[in-house]
């Protein structure tokens, strides 16, 4: 069994598709990505925060005092344009042509006067997600809505004091008992699962379509089962083999994603990111490590049963396309706002493993439920590991 395991390994790590999956992709592709993204990301947002909003008032002589407002802020720009009907104004913002029309209502004094509400319709394109243009207007809407309301409250003999006092009877001063830590897991730590698990299953996948369907297509099989090694002991040493690699992507991979946050910590004087990486323990750490290798196992079993079954590399990775879809599920409960780690879903594989890793970079994971999560974990992988070894005493199987 060692001899197949240390055999398989040694031919795994010549292969060089196989080093860019463990290595390359979780240590620089990764990171350069998501670097990446972010960067264009927070590009995107200061831009938009920075735009210049062009904009046009129909009936702007109802409320001169709004108007002038937009007129001088440093956010708005005024287009002039004749857009008499609402089909006009939306062709308008579609074609570029400005931003935001707003269309004032005529009776806006009267009704002001008489005390009641003035209705004003907004145009704008809200497919931004930022949706810079959208809270710039509300902020100008509510200091316009602001100085009227001083002014109803001047009017009937309040001061400013009084006026403020009435806007908000009452202001609540918060403090947030969750530390940086707590709040920092809760915010990402149903992230790292997400690129955690799906990794040792890439880490997984390759050199399992190698190890079975490989051995196939190169007409080695046959050989490989005339050697003096019993079945069960060349199955299981391709399946360590194959945990192996998946382990590996993912120990880089938490390696890779403490260094680069570190030194992004550095470069850009963030201490707080380095506090609060620090602030994981060891322990936590190895116990991340540790909850990956029972899912790593579920993975290799499961994967190189397929492998075994498939007769191409080909068939192999049309096998295996789906499972990568259906282990994003269970993955996805650990991103889900308001499920938290329990009994319940310490026995659910792989949503278990996800929830876990989130609480464990909180710190408020209760140790206690680690021992059904790895019970629950581990018989599964026991069973996927059954039903590989049965799957390659099948002859029909080994040589379809």
């Amino acid at each position: 069994m060692w001899q197949v395991y240390i055999k398989e390994l040694i031919e795994l790590l010549r292969d060089k598709k196989t080093l860019f999956f463990i290595v390359a992709l979780p240590m620089v592709i990764f990171p350069v990505l998501f670097g990446l993204m972010g960067f264009l990301g927070a590009k995107a947002a200061v831009s938009e925060q920075e735009k210049v909003i062009r904009y046009l008032l129909v009936n702007e002589s109802a409320a001169p005092e709004f108007a002038s407002n937009l007129f001088y802020h440093n956010d708005f720009k005024p287009v002039k344009l004749k857009l008499e009907t609402e089909a006009e104004i939306i062709e308008a913002i579609k074609a570029n042509k400005l931003d935001l029309v707003i269309v004032l209502n005529k009776d806006f004094k009267t009704q002001f006067d008489n005390s009641e509400t003035s209705v004003w319709k907004a145009y704008f394109n809200g497919a931004n997600l930022i949706g810079g243009i959208k809270f710039k207007m509300q902020n100008a809407l509510a200091k316009f809505n602001e100085d009227l309301q001083l002014q109803i409250f001047t009017n009937m003999g309040f001061d400013q004091a009084q006026f403020a006092a009435f806007k908000k009877p009452v202001d609540i001063e918060q403090f947030d008992t969750a530390d940086e830590r707590e709040s920092f897991g809760e915010k990402i730590g149903g992230l790292i699962p997400y690129i955690l698990i799906p990794l040792c299953l890439t880490g997984a996948m390759y050199p399992a379509i190698d190890l079975g369907a490989g051995e196939k297509e190169r007409g080695t099989i046959e050989t490989l089962l005339l050697t003096p090694i019993s079945r069960f002991s060349l199955v299981i040493g391709k399946f360590l083999c194959i945990t192996t690699t998946a382990v590996m992507t993912a120990l880089i991979t938490i390696f890779s994603m403490v260094f680069w946050s570190f030194i992004v910590g550095q470069l850009l004087d963030v201490k707080v990111v380095s506090e609060i990486l620090g602030s994981v323990g060891i322990l936590d750490y190895g116990l991340i490590v540790l909850l990956l290798i029972p899912v790593s196992a579920i993975f290799a079993a499961t994967l190189l049963a397929i492998s075994i079954y498939a007769s191409s590399y080909k068939e192999a990775q049309n096998y295996m396309g789906p499972l990568s879809i259906l282990v994003i599920f269970p993955v996805i409960v650990g991103m889900t706002p308001g499920v938290s780690l329990n009994l319940t879903w310490s026995l659910v594989p792989i949503a278990n493993v996800s929830l876990a890793i989130k609480e464990l970079l909180k710190g408020t994971i209760d140790y206690s439920l680690l021992i059904p999560i790895f019970a629950s974990t581990g018989f599964f992988a026991l069973i996927s590991i059954l039903f590989c070894v049965h799957w390659f005493n099948k002859e029909s199987v080994l040589f379809r």
